[in-house]
């Protein structure tokens, strides 16, 4: 009996996606979402321990540097067509050398090779900071933004706000008796935090849905936004506990910035400590939101919405041992 062959929508509605970054806890999330969408999927992962052809179910898996221009090119792309390009990559720190090489340069090669290839749209996952750019990393991450507008391809810039695994890091401490710390009264900043598979369906729908095509996108999870109070406030009812809150002064981190950086001068290895104690200061005084470029306050009510996992259900299933707790390369905490 043969198979009815599908409408031709659905076939058009099919793509061929190289996927970067599908290692990651994000990237991996839209590899489940771009397979269970339908699109043939190859992903380009580094090699590693336990890495294999069939560590992301459904999808074709290529190792190599996505650094490496050549690399990328050859086991990557194959000199094979590709019908558009979803990148999930970042840099692991944020420390300058590192977001310049891979924030910005392998995804400027990335988008050299998705044209080589054929490919008529880009996916780049991005971040909501880059509107208020103080970093390395979010300079390098805007400049990619602006070459990628301006390649002529089709693209989507998604910019999510605040990720569980980044609010995610005390629980654990909370659990073991200690304080919930918070900068100043806690309600300094505020975000829209989104799930991973939240997330990971937004970025398959960008290939499909013609009302994210050639737009920047911010994106938040669901519900209202919620400050780091709200967050403790929440993890101490769901452990039945009052709660403790320990409040530390934003010219704390301020001094520690001033003292690593002096020391940076004659020891090279505290000028990156410098820079990820900045990405520290940075997440915790400035809010998750999008920026209000008029007035210059951040705005919850603009900040859209999309999925239907909380933060609040994510700490559930920390608590009750259903997930386990994964830290951020940015976290605070």
């Amino acid at each position: 009996m043969t198979t009815p062959a599908a409408p031709a929508e659905s076939q058009s509605r099919q793509k061929r996606v190289l996927l970067l970054g599908a290692s990651g806890a994000i990237g991996q999330a839209a590899a489940r979402a771009l397979v269970s969408d339908g699109h043939s999927l190859v992903c380009f992962v580094r090699p590693g321990a336990g890495r294999t052809p069939g560590m992301i179910a459904g999808a074709e898996v290529r190792f190599g540097d996505a650094a490496d221009s050549n690399a990328l090119s050859r086991d990557g792309f194959r000199g094979e067509a590709f019908d558009a390009v979803v990148s999930c990559m970042a840099s692991r720190t944020g420390a300058p050398e590192d977001a310049w090489a891979v924030d910005y340069q392998a995804h400027v090669n990335a988008l050299a090779c998705a044209r080589a290839a054929g490919a008529k749209h880009f996916v780049l996952l991005s971040a909501i900071c880059v509107q208020k750019p103080k970093l390395a990393f979010q300079h390098a991450k805007l400049k990619f933004e602006q070459e990628l507008i301006a390649s002529g391809l089709d693209y989507s810039i998604v910019r999510p706000t605040a990720f569980f695994k980044s609010l995610s890091g005390q629980v654990e401490r909370v659990k073991a008796g200690k304080p919930y710390l918070v900068f100043g009264d806690g309600r300094l900043t505020s975000c829209k935090p989104i799930s991973d598979d939240d997330l990971g369906r937004y970025l398959s729908a960008c290939l499909t849905d013609d009302a994210l095509r050639n737009r920047i996108l911010p994106i938040g999870g669901p519900g209202p936004a919620i400050t780091p109070r709200d967050q403790a406030e929440h993890l101490f009812a769901l452990l039945g506990r009052p709660p403790r809150i320990a409040q530390t002064p934003p010219a704390l981190m301020d001094a520690i910035i001033w003292m690593l950086s002096g020391l940076g001068t004659l020891i090279p290895a505290l000028r990156a400590k410098a820079e990820l104690a900045r990405i520290g200061r940075y997440y915790a005084t400035e809010s998750m939101l999008v920026l209000n470029s008029e007035t210059g306050n951040y705005d919850a009510d603009a900040t859209p919405s999309t999925g239907s996992e909380t933060l609040f259900d994510h700490y559930a299933r920390l608590v009750s041992g259903e997930a386990r707790s994964e830290r951020g390369a940015h976290s605070v905490f």
